[in-house]
């Protein structure tokens, strides 16, 4: 029988105070996972974890500036101390800071987006991997169906999520032999703050729809049970995969 049994393992979500990551956290939680909440600001990962604890779970909230080499590595030593290892990572956080042509974007645009949203998993992975080594884990990186087909206006983000999907399979490889898992979510459009840009413009929205054989944008939670496979072990034979939950847009 397979297990989605997720009782005494340790998970890290990121951008856990909203969205996506709420959604992953919650049912993480809900199967027995012990969910350390990550975010920039602590305001909004203290409600999720009041839900999270209101609802029987486990959880602690705990801010991190995924830019930050200094924040990453404190908040691992944190983890080390407290919990003795961790057996789940979801790497969500992202921004896409510029909703426009490539053409007109800036520096510190290009850069700010590279940064959370590819540079900071890369590096949280590389210093979690010692606190995973001993008993393996699963590690669960939110791309984007933008990291194969790019989105109207989206370009640089759909730079990074493409750099996430390589990322993805060349960690897979890397990390195997440690029993290490490494494999990625790429939801289609889904109803957040994140994407609400998108949303509310009729236009883009009308084009998006025309896409998408389901004819409707996703809600978050219907991108948790798909990450929830991949961190049980209903997963132990899969790495360095993409699972697409896009209503059918790539399809």
């Amino acid at each position: 029988m397979v297990s989605f049994e997720l009782t005494d393992k340790t998970a890290l979500i990121t951008g856990a105070s909203r969205g996506i990551g709420e959604a992953i956290a919650m049912n993480l939680a809900a199967h027995g996972a012990r969910c350390i909440l990550v975010s920039r600001k602590i305001e909004g990962l203290e409600a999720v974890k009041e839900k999270i604890v209101t609802a029987g779970g486990k959880a602690e909230a705990v801010a991190c500036h995924l830019g930050d080499l200094t924040q990453i590595e404190a908040m691992c030593d944190h983890v080390a101390k407290t919990y003795g290892r961790l057996d789940i990572l979801v790497n969500n956080a992202a921004v896409n800071p510029y909703l426009g042509p490539m053409t007109g974007a800036s520096p510190g645009v290009f850069d700010k987006t590279v940064e959370v949203n590819l540079r900071g998993p890369f590096f949280l992975i590389q210093k979690t991997v010692p606190l995973m080594e001993k008993k393996g884990g699963s590690i669960i990186n939110v791309a984007s169906v933008g990291g194969i087909s790019p989105g109207m206006f989206q370009g640089i983000y759909s730079i990074t999520k493409a750099g996430v999907i390589a990322m993805t399979k060349a960690y897979a490889k890397e990390l195997a032999s440690s029993n290490i898992r490494v494999n990625a979510l790429l939801p289609g459009l889904t109803e957040t703050r994140f994407s609400a840009a998108l949303i509310e413009n009729k236009q883009i929205y009308e084009y998006a729809l025309q896409r998408i054989p389901m004819k409707r944008h996703a809600q978050p939670e219907e991108m948790a049970g798909a990450v929830l496979y991949l961190a049980s072990d209903a997963a132990s034979y899969t790495t360095g995969t993409t699972i697409i939950c896009d209503g059918g847009m790539m399809a």
